[in-house]
């Protein structure tokens, strides 16, 4: 699904319901609190809290950034705060791993999924900065500026470590010749 993005600094109007801020921005937060968790229940998890803190605090949204960079900063947020909560520390859920998948057709495509999936674990496995800015700009599509202030550092820090993450996916995937 793709975002609709509201203009930069508009704020947010009551006529959008949590339903819709859902409906528009829910791929983009559960996808980013996956990229941060490595789990797809606490992924779940932390998308609902996102949203229950978005609709308590829409008050607070002063219309300096978008609605979307809004809410992946809460997300971030929700999501350190569910990493530092020890419970998550001990507790991997069984659904964390995936099945084997079902066996394609086509050799050929088979072959590309497998280079795909080994891409993505390849990224899954770089440090969190590495790996959150390389998430932001490939799945969320954000620019340097807002890396910059969703992670609150200078845009300098955010391109050396967006250049730094992909050096680390370019020499994995020439290692396992990818």
């Amino acid at each position: 699904m793709q975002s609709k993005e509201l203009p930069y600094a508009v704020a947010y109007t009551p006529t959008m319901t949590l339903r819709e801020m859902m409906e528009t921005y829910g791929s983009d937060v559960w996808h980013y609190a996956f990229f941060l968790t490595r789990s797809r229940e606490q992924a779940n998890d932390i998308s609902q809290e996102v949203f229950l803190k978005a609709y308590k605090g829409i008050g607070k949204y002063r219309g300096q950034s978008t609605i979307k960079t809004w809410l992946l900063t809460i997300t971030r947020n929700t999501a350190f705060s569910f990493r530092r909560n020890s419970f998550w520390h001990r507790f991997s859920p069984l659904g964390d791993r995936q099945g084997p998948g079902q066996a394609s057709s086509a050799e050929k495509e088979a072959l590309g999924n497998h280079v795909v999936s080994r891409i993505w674990e390849i990224i899954l496995a770089l440090p969190d900065k590495h790996r959150e800015v390389l998430v932001l700009d490939i799945q969320q599509d954000l620019s340097v500026a807002e890396m910059s202030a969703l992670l609150g550092v200078a845009q300098g820090t955010v391109k050396s470590r967006l250049a730094r993450a992909r050096d680390k996916v370019r020499a994995a995937m020439k290692e396992e010749d990818l």
